[in-house]
């Protein structure tokens, strides 16, 4: 291994303000079955180091897979501005933090037996096929990842970090009368092998398939200005996308927002307080110490309809003279650190959930968002509902199919006007600027007023 202090040394002579060393050791076992056959099979590892220096205002970056310190002291030569060979350093040698977290794993996923992983996998298919006779197609994703990293930088903070990650995936395809509809849904965060019993590995089956029979015998969703019940089941899908990246920093600070100048602005209901809490235990965005070493927390975005915060990583919080909100994340060594969401929600107010459907007399109930389009910058969006129901005096209805939401994040926000006590969690990969990461979203049951409702 090579001597990070001297590398992060040569990687501050120029005209940096601020460098890291981020060094990642990451295996994982990757299963995917189709078509009743075992597609994919993979067992891996993947390691190297990204090297980064910051400038006001630019960031300069490399990776690799090699760890000859050599090799890394010329890619941090070539990442130098202007490099002084005089420049002094005030770099003293760092004390190494190991990042402890709450919680603890019983079972490690990387130790249990592929055999049983795989028979976990068929059951899941054998079951799906056995309650709907209409299923063309079944595909299941198994993954679980342990990602090592240890991130050195020129604060003179060394840090040591072991995450893991679990998922499990399902997907269906049914047929109707000429008819497709899909059905999915996933599971998994910082859990160890322990969290898939038979059980929960059940239940999200029957649940996924009951939703695809569910959409084959759906009628046509109902078109116009509705009002629309957000359940808590449906995690907080609409919230990460219409709202959470809208106060990422980068966004929100460089134009890219219509939450640009808005801080300690009313941009909400004051029903509505928003947290990004990568501290939660077990969630898929949980983290002790983000890609940059800063440490986790709870920050309040939105309180009683105030924006509070925006989302902060090292670069945008030195370039505006703020602190970093640790939520500096990379996908990989390969990619350099960005500000990102963790575990992103509304939090619950004071509504009985059963209350809120008694208080409408015509509206839709959405269970399950699917996939939407976000306009960070104007704020509106459009999602597709994956699975939701036909409210009528108070009583959820039948099924509906093929229905979008379309509206503004700005408007809906500000609109709702029952907030439920409780809360669901929906978890997912975060894609924005090429890279993905871990995230949980989650939110109470919601009432939307008055929102476009799309369909045929």
């Amino acid at each position: 291994m090579f001597d990070s202090s001297r590398v992060l040394k040569y990687l501050m002579k120029g005209k940096g303000i601020y460098g890291d060393v981020f060094i990642e050791e990451k295996t994982y076992n990757h299963i995917q079955y189709e078509s009743s056959r075992f597609e994919k099979i993979e067992k891996g590892m993947d390691k190297g180091v990204g090297l980064r220096v910051i400038t006001p205002w630019k960031s300069f970056f490399a990776s690799t897979n090699s760890f000859d310190e050599d090799e890394l002291i010329r890619l941090s030569k070539e990442l130098n501005v202007s490099a002084d060979e005089n420049k002094p350093l005030n770099l003293v040698e760092a004390s190494k933090t190991k990042a402890k977290y709450p919680f603890s794993l019983l079972v490690e996923p990387q130790g249990v037996e592929l055999e049983r992983k795989l028979e976990m996998v068929q059951r899941a298919d054998t079951h799906a096929r056995s309650l709907e006779k209409r299923i063309k197609q079944v595909r299941i994703v198994y993954r679980d990842t342990k990602q090592r990293v240890t991130i050195h930088n020129s604060d003179n903070e060394l840090i040591d970090d072991e995450r893991h990650q679990i998922v499990f995936n399902i997907f269906v395809v049914g047929e109707d009368k000429g008819e497709m509809q899909t059905s999915y849904d996933a599971i998994g965060g910082f859990y160890g092998f322990e969290f898939f019993t038979d059980e929960r590995i059940e239940n999200l089956v029957t649940k996924t398939v009951k939703r695809l029979t569910g959409l084959l015998d759906a009628k046509e969703a109902p078109m116009g200005l509705k009002t629309v019940v957000l359940a808590s089941e449906a995690g907080g899908t609409m919230i990460h996308e219409a709202i959470g990246h809208g106060l990422e920093s980068d966004l929100a600070m460089e134009g890219l927002s219509c939450y640009k100048g808005l801080l300690n602005e009313k941009i909400a209901s004051n029903l509505i307080c928003v947290v990004d809490d990568a501290t939660i235990p077990n969630m898929r965005g949980t983290y002790a110490f983000d890609d940059e070493g800063t440490p986790s927390e709870r920050t309040v975005l939105v309180e009683n309809g105030i924006l509070k915060n925006y989302m902060y990583d090292r670069f945008y919080a030195m370039k505006y003279k703020t602190k970093s909100t640790g939520n500096g994340r990379r996908e990989s060594f390969r990619h350099r650190p960005i500000p990102r969401m963790s575990n992103t929600m509304i939090l619950p107010g004071n509504d009985d959930p059963e209350r809120i459907i008694d208080s409408v007399d015509d509206g839709v109930y959405v269970v399950k968002m699917g996939g939407g389009q976000v306009d960070t910058v104007r704020g509106d969006f459009v999602f597709e509902i994956q699975e939701g129901y036909i409210i009528e005096k108070g009583c959820i209805g039948p099924m509906i199919k093929n229905a979008t939401l379309m509206g503004n994040g700005l408007k809906v926000l500000d609109g709702i006007d029952m907030v439920g006590n409780d809360l669901g969690f929906g978890i997912g990969t975060c894609g924005k600027d090429g890279q993905g990461v871990p995230v949980s979203d989650a939110q109470p049951t919601l009432r939307i007023p008055e929102i476009v409702v799309g369909g045929k």
